[in-house]
């Protein structure tokens, strides 16, 4: 977990920076900065399949929808939490980001779409809500939740 938590303070870092009322100007910025196809990105999504598979995260839920949470909101995370849900064809359960929700989609077998789109950043704005949804195949997200905030129902 700790080579996992290493790849993820430089986000969180930046993630804190970012305004979740402009989610096109978030997404770009993120997509500019960390690249799904990037090295960096690439060796984030391999320890997280490795914390996957050794039962360190997305340890909960059924087994079309494994979920936990990977970092609490503290001082150190630049107070965002970060979340990581393994869905495989589904839908999730109906929420509201009251500030944002930026998620990181990375595809795991087939054609994964979450939210109607591919491998790529996706930011929710603030007080959106949605049901979150994969389709075509098994995606790994990594979503970072400003204070940690997030209204299930």
């Amino acid at each position: 977990m700790s080579e996992l938590n290493s790849l993820l303070d430089p986000i969180s870092t930046f993630v804190a920076t970012l305004d979740a009322s402009n989610p096109e100007a978030c997404e770009r910025a993120l997509n500019a900065e960390f690249p799904v196809t990037s090295d960096e990105v690439q060796a984030l999504a391999k320890a997280a399949m490795m914390a996957v598979t050794s039962g360190a995260i997305c340890n909960r839920g059924e087994p079309n929808l494994k979920y936990s949470r990977v970092v609490k909101p503290t001082e150190s995370s630049t107070g965002v939490s970060i979340d990581a849900v393994l869905m495989d064809d589904v839908a999730g359960p109906v929420h509201t980001h009251p500030n944002g929700e930026f998620c990181l989609c990375l595809p795991i077998t087939g054609q994964p779409t979450f939210e109607a789109r591919a491998a790529t950043w996706i930011v929710m704005p603030k007080a959106s809500r949605h049901v979150p949804t994969v389709r075509a195949g098994k995606m790994l997200i990594l979503y970072w939740l400003p204070q940690g905030a997030c209204v299930f129902g």
